[in-house]
């Protein structure tokens, strides 16, 4: 019934989107004589934001044509190196015009509701200096039923097969959401003592152990039971998606909670561009226009993922605590004795909260001091620390240092 309904809002805002296209365009055509008015950029800006609110965003595009690497600007293409169901593993091959030994980093995109065009920035700045291969978290709307459930351990699996694949001596940098599975991936190499055993582990802003620095999220994942999780949030693909019959977690869903977070902030977001945009500050208002063109396009989620990431990080703490069990063996952080650990925190962080990053250092035992980095940025919020002037000033210098120089003996 949800599909049902969303179907019908998005027929019945129709005409309300293509008016208000039509608006924006005569407000600011070219011919209009006030076009460049404060009065009509205002205008134009509100009927902008209103038709926004009412289209549907499809998956975009990764859009990293080029890079500057060394000053030379550098063509970028993406291949696909490992293609699966629920995920296909990209690489981000430079046009290098001389041979470069640089870094191997994969980084995990976050599977929550956004694809993972959502780190494009990310991307885009460790692309100068290291060879990058992302994980692109496929809409479990678009994958056929037949292709069975994708839960928490298969999640992990994805990750293990994605280290192999690279080979030795791989940094692995899980944004938020995948910080656990990151864990647990790079522990179960460990204690096989697979040469894929990532040479780094880089967690940035991840719910490692989400009793400490309490959110809303936090709270609201303990308020109610799994089952409550289950009939409120999980609901049947509809006939017409090649996922039919598929449970999943609708992104629509995890979008509203995000935006019901901080909704003061999202109004004062909005009300800044229609001010830039009326002054004619140009670059802001461009920078509005990317950020939520990319925040507003959101994926479904296989809801058996969805209730184990519920039950295990929030509810049973099961990593934190040393019960997670992954195709019956006992997860143990302490076999990780050769992999340099860095953990990033924003102090503005109000959907991971503080210390539930860093809780990662406590489970890893026998690291040695020198293999391990603890960061936080006082005034970065979540996003920010992967994306914008903070990463890139910042962070990313904090990590390109360390996975340079926390190096195995």
């Amino acid at each position: 019934m949800l599909y049902h309904a969303i179907e019908a809002q998005y027929l019945a805002l129709t005409p309300l989107r293509i008016a208000a296209d039509a608006w924006r365009d005569l407000l600011a055509h070219p011919h209009n004589p006030l076009a460049e008015t404060t009065l009509h950029r205002a205008g134009a800006a509100a009927w902008e934001i209103l038709a926004r609110s009412a289209r549907r965003h499809g998956r975009p595009e990764f859009g990293i044509r080029e890079v500057s690497v060394d000053g030379i600007i550098t063509a970028v293409s993406e291949r696909v190196v490992m293609g699966e169901p629920f995920c296909r593993l990209i690489h981000f091959e430079r046009a290098l015009q001389k041979p470069r030994n640089d870094p191997k980093v994969l980084l995990v995109a976050p599977l929550s509701g956004h694809f993972a065009t959502l780190v494009r920035d990310t991307i885009e700045t460790l692309l100068t200096e290291h060879e990058v291969y992302v994980t692109d978290w496929q809409d479990a709307r678009e994958v056929p039923l037949a292709e069975g459930a994708f839960g928490f351990e298969d999640y992990v699996d994805v990750l293990i097969r994605a280290l192999r694949h690279l080979g030795r001596g791989v940094s692995m940098l899980a944004i938020c959401q995948p910080a656990p599975a990151a864990v647990v991936a790079a522990s179960m190499l460990a204690e096989a003592k697979d040469p894929a055993t990532p040479r780094h582990l880089i967690l940035m802003g991840g719910p490692v152990d989400t009793r400490k620095g309490p959110t809303e999220v936090t709270r609201l994942a303990k308020s109610h039971s799994l089952a409550t999780f289950d009939a409120a949030a999980i609901h049947h693909v509809p006939p017409m998606h090649p996922g039919a019959g598929r449970r999943v977690y609708p992104g629509l869903l995890q979008l509203s909670g995000f935006m019901s977070l901080n909704p003061d902030r999202h109004l004062k977001a909005h009300l800044d561009f229609l001010w830039a945009h009326a002054k004619g500050d140009n670059q802001f208002a461009a920078a509005h226009r990317r950020f939520y063109e990319e925040y507003l396009a959101v994926m479904d989620l296989d809801g058996q993922f969805y209730l184990d990431t519920v039950r295990i990080v929030f509810q049973q703490h099961a990593l934190a605590t040393g019960r997670l069990t992954h195709h019956g063996q006992n997860v143990a952080p302490g076999a990780l004795t050769q992999t340099g650990l860095m953990t990033i925190e924003g102090g503005r962080d109000d959907i991971t909260g503080a210390g539930q990053c860093h809780a990662a250092h406590a489970l890893c035992t026998r690291l040695p001091d020198r293999l391990r980095l603890e960061l936080t940025e006082d005034k970065v919020g979540h996003y920010g620390l992967f994306s914008g002037r903070k990463w890139r000033e910042r962070i990313y210098p904090a990590i390109r240092d360390f996975i340079r120089t926390a190096n195995p003996r």
